[in-house]
């Protein structure tokens, strides 16, 4: 009978070895029936490659949280160095300081014979302004440089805004007749505009509130353009006075031809001329460069022909051709048309003779 390891025949014969040789690898049955199955899960059978792939919060949350905090430190150090500068910075735009007010010589110059009359044409031929350029072409820049706290586009934007209230205020014809001002007014420091208002609504020789200083008109009522190409010759200058602050003087004289208005047919009046020396002086801040606007802070004029007595603070009043002064001054002589800083200090002027046509 076969033992308990035999198959139930026995060995079949021809096969090598016998119950000794294969009993190291056999299991009997009590062996297999003690033997326990165990099924592993997913993550127990991932082994060792779920340990490898796993991430490590422990120090990565650390590592984020001192990211975050030195985010928050560079911030608040950025912030606090902004500020710093903001209330050290030598170079901080600087309080915006009130314009003074414009100070105002409106000084006739009285012929001392009749007005010379004529066409205009003749007029400007046979005058000093024989080679003046017309209009906005005779106001002429010097040439801008930088200055030690402006740029040479600073001042060349200073002297363009002078420019435009010289022409603004000097040759716009609504203005020269009285219809408008507010292309100069436009060009006005904010803090000057009462004065300015003040002075062209009610004007007064008060040395503040002359419409005159601020512009060059005439009354459409008695006198009007007998030629719209003004005739003009003059100079402009600047200077740093402050490293904030830039001035431009403004030098130049304005010839008019003009006529008495006449309301019906007829021939026309002879023309003559009427001479403007104009001198103003204008200050800008970086504020006024920015906002293209001028603070003016003296304006001194000389016009003639026209009578000492006349009241020339609301407008021009020029002698037409044929009429004289109806008191000729005895100051000293007056040439509008001389370069250089009006030298008149009296209330009147000589208007010379050299400053009248020859015809």
């Amino acid at each position: 009978m076969a033992g308990r390891g035999d198959p139930p025949e026995g060995t079949p014969e021809g096969l090598p070895g016998g119950e000794d040789e294969y009993r190291s690898v056999v299991f009997d049955e009590a062996f297999v029936r003690a033997a326990r199955l165990q099924e592993f899960s997913a993550e127990e059978r991932m082994g060792e490659h779920s340990q490898a792939v796993r991430s490590r919060p422990s120090w990565e949350g650390r590592n984020g949280s001192r990211q975050a905090l030195l985010l928050v430190l560079l911030i608040v150090l950025a912030f606090g160095t902004a500020v710093y500068l903001g209330v050290r910075n030598p170079y901080q735009p600087p309080v915006d300081q009130r314009a003074e007010p414009l100070r105002t010589t409106v000084v006739p110059l009285a012929p001392q014979g009749p007005v010379p009359g004529g066409t205009p044409a003749g007029l400007f031929a046979h005058s000093p302004v024989a080679e003046y350029r017309i209009g906005a072409a005779g106001i002429n820049f010097p040439l801008a440089a930088r200055t030690t706290h402006f740029s040479e586009s600073q001042v060349v934007t200073a002297l363009g805004i002078a420019k435009d209230y010289l022409v603004a205020s000097s040759l716009e014809p609504d203005v020269l007749a009285g219809l408008t001002v507010r292309p100069p007014r436009l060009l006005v420091d904010p803090d000057q505009l009462e004065q300015f208002d003040r002075s062209v609504e009610s004007s007064q020789d008060d040395g503040r509130h002359a419409a005159s200083g601020w512009l060059i008109r005439f009354d459409p009522r008695k006198v009007v353009l007998a030629d719209p190409a003004v005739r003009v010759q003059g100079t402009l200058r600047y200077a740093e006075v402050d490293t904030d602050l830039i001035d431009v003087t403004a030098d130049h004289t304005f010839t008019y031809a003009v006529r008495p208005a006449t309301s019906g047919g007829g021939p026309e009046p002879q023309a003559s001329l009427f001479t403007v020396h104009r001198e103003l002086h204008f200050r800008f801040d970086r504020e006024d460069l920015r906002m293209h606007r001028a603070e003016l802070l003296t304006s001194t004029v000389e016009a003639g022909p026209q009578s000492c007595d006349a009241d020339t603070s609301g407008s021009l009043r020029p002698l037409l051709a044929g009429e004289r002064a109806a008191d000729p001054s005895r100051q000293a002589v007056t040439d509008p048309y001389a370069t250089g800083r009006p030298t008149t200090s009296s209330l009147c002027g000589a208007l010379a003779p050299s400053a009248q046509p020859s015809l």
